[in-house]
């Protein structure tokens, strides 16, 4: 299973999933932005400026993480940011034509609550006012993710540990069925 975090910055997606992977037995963290790094790199001559743009990132995606949940035989929490709409409907499609079931997650907080964890986490001007620039997306997004994801959860009063709880009691019995069919089908061969 992929439990894909979706969220804006500062609304506690990365912290969240390392609560959740402590959580979850059988269970590792997937950065899909490490796909975008991959493809900056090798398609250094082309230009844009968000990976998630293009074509060669959403094809991967899917086939990279079913590659490394195959590998590591574990569940993949994949953390990242997906606000474009056909975006997320290709990322998801391409996972579940490789026989993954997803689990998408979106943390979500008001906004005067996500600017201040903006603001207090830094990281320097340039990056600061980058994630800021992000939320009038994420804003125009949200009615669209809210009905897309599986799972939605307000961050802004509870720790990450709590968040987690959360996401692993509701993600719990998809995990138990995955585990019966695959018991199951160990049985049968």
């Amino acid at each position: 299973m992929i439990i894909w975090i979706n969220g804006t910055f500062g609304v506690g997606k990365t912290t969240t999933a390392g609560e959740l992977t402590a959580l979850l037995a059988g269970a590792r963290t997937f950065d899909p932005e490490t796909v975008g790094y991959m493809l900056r790199y090798n398609l250094s001559d082309h230009e844009f400026t968000d990976f998630q743009d293009l074509a060669p990132w959403r094809a991967l995606v899917p086939v990279v993480t079913a590659e490394v949940a195959r590998f590591t035989g574990q569940h993949l929490i994949a953390v990242q940011s997906v606000l474009v709409r056909s975006y997320w409907a290709e990322l998801a499609a391409g996972l579940r034509r490789l026989g993954l079931d997803v689990f998408h997650v979106l943390l979500d907080a008001p906004a005067e609550v996500i600017t201040e964890r903006i603001l207090a986490d830094g990281g320097g001007t340039r990056i600061l006012q980058w994630r800021l620039d992000h939320l009038a997306g994420y804003a125009a997004a949200l009615p669209w993710l809210t009905e897309a994801a599986d799972l939605v959860v307000d961050t802004s009063a509870r720790s990450p540990a709590e968040v987690a709880a959360e996401v692993a009691a509701a993600v719990g019995p998809r995990l138990a069925a995955a585990a019966a069919a695959a018991g199951l089908q160990s049985h049968l061969a």
